[in-house]
């Protein structure tokens, strides 16, 4: 697997380029009536080019809301955001709309894929606001399902499809676009056992290409196979720290039963 994006990460300790998200004393607080609800207490946190981090906590632990922010679905109260090295704290709906299309993957739990659309229309959907044509944009949807293994299912419709393939198929449409930042939330919720650490195997081989990723969970199962995880309580951060003896998911798949998703389909 290999895709083009631009890193200048080093190897053998060299310090890495500025980083692809900096959050400087982030905080998140809705108005209820009379109540503040505080969401985000502070966070101040580097991810540099290249890295994979799992973001963990429990319900209410204000982890959704830090991801809504790195997405920039949401703006912090107060503190400062900056994505690959441009301040987008208090950009302008339009201004993030721009953002998110041309530097954020996103892949959700649910898929959100078009039910009536094939999986390379699906695909292609995030590239209609970037200035390719036709068969410019099949182009690249067609290569973003060849990276996860889809090629030969490209149209194929979301029913057509298992639900590890469902996933695949939104993983290629978050890359269609060669983004930064790929943020994934909860993106093996819905998927048995085998089938999640084959979604954790596609995404660490992007990450070994470069992709720097950010990865919200619940699962300690599934934040392991991330270099990096950051725990969240309370609306701050109360660890971070590298996974030592992270696992590699192709290892671990050789030795988990093997479910048919040819059967699936049927």
């Amino acid at each position: 697997m290999s895709m083009a994006i631009e890193t200048s990460r080093e190897m053998d300790g060299v310090p890495l380029s500025h980083p692809v998200i900096s959050a400087l004393d982030l905080h998140k607080y809705y108005e209820l009536g009379e109540t503040r609800v505080h969401a985000l207490r502070g966070i101040t946190v580097d991810i540099a080019r290249g890295e994979f981090v799992a973001v963990m906590g429990a319900s209410g632990s204000g982890k959704s809301t830090f991801m809504n922010i790195l997405g920039c679905l949401d703006r912090p109260s107060s503190g400062s955001y900056f994505l690959d090295g441009t301040d987008v704290s208090s950009l302008e709906k339009r201004e993030l709309a721009a953002i998110r299309n041309r530097h954020i993957g996103f892949v959700f739990q649910g898929f959100n894929l078009l039910a009536r659309t094939t999986a390379l229309e699906n695909v292609e959907l995030p590239t209609l606001y970037a200035k390719l044509n036709k068969r410019q944009r099949a182009q690249a949807a067609e290569e973003a399902l060849a990276m996860v293994g889809l090629a030969d299912r490209s149209r194929h419709f979301p029913s057509q499809l298992s639900g590890g393939q469902q996933q695949r198929v939104a993983i290629a449409r978050a890359l269609v676009n060669h983004p930064a930042l790929l943020l994934a939330d909860e993106p093996t919720g819905n998927l048995d056992s085998h089938t999640a650490v084959e979604v954790m195997d596609i995404l660490q081989k992007l990450n070994d290409d470069g992709l720097t990723i950010v990865l919200v969970t619940h699962e300690p199962d599934i934040a392991q196979f991330a270099r990096r995880a950051i725990l969240f309580r309370d609306g701050r951060i109360r660890r971070d720290e590298p996974n030592e003896d992270c696992p590699r998911a192709i290892d671990v798949l050789q030795n988990m039963p093997v479910i048919d998703e040819e059967q699936d389909e049927r």
